[in-house]
């Protein structure tokens, strides 16, 4: 394992990095100078991290600047406006704009759709589908160092983000500090290790479980395995915050991990009863994302075939109720990122999905999708995120043609509403972990499928009603389990939006599988040949599960005894 050098000037310092790959290529394209391991600006367990300020320092870089933009240097700059780009761009959330950027303009379009399922005229079939022309064809070594593999970001981030939190546990001994100052970080490197494990299990068919640091391991196993990896750093969390006594301490303690210009609205920091819910609800999400719950075309008894992931079953919605019972709630502080004039780690106009969409859809690398704004109701006050101003941009047939673009919530003084979309410094709160929106969301869905119906509707008002939206409420109503289910979905993909969910919940509902193995998502809004159709049938067929980026399996040979590292289904 190689030992890389990433220096950002400023308050957040760089920091020694260690990570899975062998190799990473992209280190050139964010480096501005090699350091030597005392400098200040570089702080090592070696040379100079030697106190509580020291470690705090590192557990907080190892985090916000190994995780969150440690390789991001190519569309935007950080793990919000890459990464999470290709979720949303799945999910359907946004399109890719023209040209080629990172693959962005095709990772987001269907193999084809039916604008009119009366006319055949109106059908449109892609050229290059995503899974056999696109991730497998450009899941090189050569592609990554050309910015083409998708598949290399989010494994980069995530297991940098391990590594640095192995790293302050294995040191975390050599600093002097009280029983829960230390409990403290340790709850923190859990929780992150918790959430970058979850991330690598819901995206990749295949991980690494790696416990030390600056240690190769190539005994690869099956994203169920990284699931229970996460499961387990959570859990450990959950029992290390549960066991902090002094709460001056972990005040102390706490506030120095988390970035200053974070810490206002909903990012200040948690206590401990706020974390212990945001564990229970991260325990709540492991669970829903990675479990098959089709609801197809109005049908909530709906199958898919050939899919990585089994079905929900009624234990496991049991499991979902208790998690979110003692999930988070209204007005919980949860774990948020903010941009600073200088030196952040993202920009406020190219650090998050939603930062970028802000702007016209004329110039916009990423363009609001019009199947996200179908999503909310007629009358709904959020609809005034979005705007028809500027026009409608055309693309090139690949669904990313749109009426919308992104209003700055911030800068024309949007009130009364959650803000989708800013690009002041300051201005938009991004939310990197889970939140009481889809702590509910999840409870109602659970709810639903248990045959609660009522209760569930309770909640998704809760929502509706907590963001501004106006809406006249579902309680009370006699609604079909599938009446039900169209009003969660197109709530959670209003709601949630830009928050990295979407890709996953369209994948779990079945409408990113193959029409032919039971997918596929219908009645969407969209706009083909400058005609607007509103009853369309999309085929997304998309790989559920990606293989293992080549940057790894290349130079890191699966040992014998490995899971495969390819989804067998595609």
């Amino acid at each position: 394992m190689k030992h890389l050098t990433l220096h950002i000037a400023g308050k957040y310092k760089s920091f020694r990095l260690a990570v899975p790959v062998l190799v990473i290529a992209l280190v050139s394209g964010s480096c501005k100078k090699q350091l030597d391991v005392k400098d200040p600006n570089d702080p090592t367990f070696a040379g100079n991290v030697t106190s509580e300020a020291g470690i705090a320092s590192f557990a907080k870089g190892g985090i916000y600047w190994n995780g969150f933009n440690y390789g991001d240097g190519w569309l935007g700059d950080s793990y919000f406006s890459l990464p999470w780009g290709y979720h949303e761009l799945m999910g359907d959330v946004i399109g890719g704009g023209q040209g080629s950027n990172n693959q962005t303009t095709t990772m987001g379009v269907p193999d084809n759709f039916q604008a009119d399922p009366t006319d055949p005229s109106t059908k449109f079939v892609n050229p290059s589908p995503q899974a056999s022309a696109i991730i497998r064809g450009f899941n090189t070594t050569a592609a990554t160092s050309n910015a083409n593999n998708a598949l290399y970001y989010e494994w980069v981030n995530m297991y940098a983000m391990i590594n640095a939190c192995n790293q302050t546990l294995e040191n975390l001994g050599t600093i002097s500090l009280s029983t829960d100052k230390a409990n403290t970080v340790k709850a923190w490197c859990y929780w992150w290790k918790g959430f970058a494990y979850a991330q690598i299990g819901t995206l990749y068919y295949a991980g690494l479980i790696v416990d030390q640091s600056n240690t190769v391991v190539n005994k690869y196993v099956s994203q169920t395995a990284i699931i229970a990896e996460s499961n387990r750093n959570l859990n450990l969390a959950l029992t290390t915050l549960n066991a902090i006594s002094n709460q001056a301490d972990y005040n102390a303690m706490i506030a120095q991990l988390i970035p200053s210009q974070n810490q206002t609205g909903l990012g200040l920091p948690p206590t401990t009863a706020m974390w212990a819910r945001s564990v229970n609800t991260m325990l709540a999400r492991n669970i829903v994302l990675n479990k098959l719950s089709p609801f197809v075309n109005g049908n909530p008894n709906a199958t898919i075939n050939k899919a990585s992931i089994p079905a929900m079953t009624a234990a496991d919605w049991a499991q979902v109720i208790t998690y979110c019972n003692a999930g988070l709630k209204k007005g919980d502080y949860v774990f948020t990122g903010r941009t600073t004039a200088s030196n952040s780690f993202f920009s406020a106009t190219g650090g998050s999905v939603a930062g970028i969409c802000t702007q016209s859809n004329q110039n916009s690398t990423y363009k609001v999708s019009e199947r996200l704004v179908q999503c909310f109701k007629s009358g709904d006050k959020r609809l005034a995120n979005f705007s028809t101003a500027n026009g409608t941009f055309y693309g090139d047939a690949n669904t990313n043609t749109t009426r919308y673009s992104l209003v700055d919530g911030v800068a024309t003084n949007l009130s009364g509403i959650q803000i989708l979309g800013s690009r002041q410094v300051g201005g938009l709160e991004i939310y990197i972990g889970p939140t009481f929106e889809e702590n509910q969301l999840m409870l109602a869905e659970a709810n639903i499928r248990t045959g609660n119906i009522a209760g569930a509707l309770v909640l998704i008002d809760g929502v509706r009603a907590a963001q501004g939206a106006g809406v006249a409420a579902l309680a009370g109503s006699v609604l079909s389990a599938a009446q039900a289910m169209t009003e969660l979905t197109n709530e959670r993909i209003a709601a949630l939006a830009f928050r990295g969910l979407s890709f996953y919940d369209a994948r779990r509902w079945g409408w990113t599988y193959s029409t032919a193995n039971g997918g596929g998502r219908y009645g969407a809004t969209l706009i083909y040949n400058k005609i607007l159709y509103t009853n369309a049938t999309i085929n997304y067929n998309f790989m559920d599960y990606w293989d293992v980026p080549a940057d790894e399996v290349v130079k890191n040979p699966p040992a014998a005894g490995s899971f495969a590292v390819l989804n067998p289904n595609y």
